[in-house]
């Protein structure tokens, strides 16, 4: 992530709607807005094959709902954050089973990334058909648009 473009890019931003730059309370808004940044879209700079590991030597068969899980994410389109709850659920397979804390890192990595509500969905449920091969998944998101609100 390159920290100086989005520093310039915002300070472009603040001049661009009229604002002193060099103001005391605006001056090091930019640095603070490519700090922000790198933490809000840190998804990025994961690989998609890194994304939820198996519990090795765990095996079940029965449903695996995990719900209410919180994130945040920012909107490609406007730039402004979503804010919600995910649930998933998924019936194991082929035996693999993934820890609580593993869908909730798989749901922060890809909501850490632009998104939109929709796609944040699939990857979700895409990852978990492709790394525990179960039965079947089901990913729902509830969230808060800012860009709509």
């Amino acid at each position: 992530m390159n920290l100086k473009k989005i520093e310039k890019g915002v300070k472009m931003i603040l001049e661009g709607i009229g604002e002193d730059t060099e103001r005391p309370g605006i001056k090091d808004t930019p640095n603070r807005v490519a700090r922000m940044y790198q933490e809000i879209f840190s998804g990025l700079e994961t690989p998609t094959e890194e994304i939820l590991k198996h519990l090795e030597g765990e095996s079940h068969d029965e449903l695996v709902l995990l719900k209410d899980i919180p994130f945040y994410s920012v909107c490609e389109h406007h730039l402004l954050p979503f804010i919600g709850k995910a649930h998933v659920a998924y019936i194991p397979g082929a035996g693999k089973i993934a820890g609580i804390g593993e869908l909730a890192r798989a749901l922060e990595i890809f909501a850490k990334r632009p998104q939109v509500q929709e796609r944040l969905t699939a990857q979700l449920a895409d990852v978990i058909m492709e790394k525990l091969k179960p039965k079947g998944a089901m990913v729902v998101i509830d969230a808060e648009h800012l860009c709509l609100s």
